[in-house]
């Protein structure tokens, strides 16, 4: 078994921030010469996440508006009378979504559908240096 790790860097404008990380992925797995496992990429921290969606306009829209709908930034949270950082909503965003995903590699590609594109969410409130960690497993 052979295990390859990298790390991707970059800055966020705060909430509602979607980036592509589907090439970077892709080139970990090119890198790690593994052809036959599992690929893995997490954000550290608590008020991002990880998933998968088509990265098209009309999603890149429609998915920041959802999250206000089920998670509105403007309501009252119990983090923010504790900490006073205002970004509970990010928090709880980020605990639907989860830090990170596992996807498969075989024949030295992963298993993603024709329009499916891994993404990094950003709910924090203000501008953020974030890292993604990606690991990858296999023959």
């Amino acid at each position: 078994m052979t295990a390859y790790e990298s790390e991707h860097r970059f800055r966020t404008a705060g909430d509602g921030t979607i980036v592509d990380l589907t090439a970077v992925a892709r080139g970990a797995v090119a890198e790690s010469g593994i052809t036959t496992g599992q690929l893995t990429v997490i954000v550290p921290g608590s008020t991002a996440g990880i998933t998968t969606i088509e990265f098209e306009p009309g999603l890149l829209e429609d998915l920041p508006r959802f999250f206000e709908r089920i998670v509105p930034s403007r309501a009252t949270y119990a983090h923010d009378a504790t900490w006073g950082d205002g970004n509970g909503f990010s928090h709880l965003r980020a605990a639907l979504v989860g830090p990170s995903l596992g996807v498969p590699v075989s024949k030295g590609e992963l298993v993603l559908g024709t329009w499916q594109q891994i993404v990094f969410l950003e709910f924090d409130n203000r501008a953020r240096n974030r890292r993604v960690h990606i690991s990858v497993i296999g023959a």
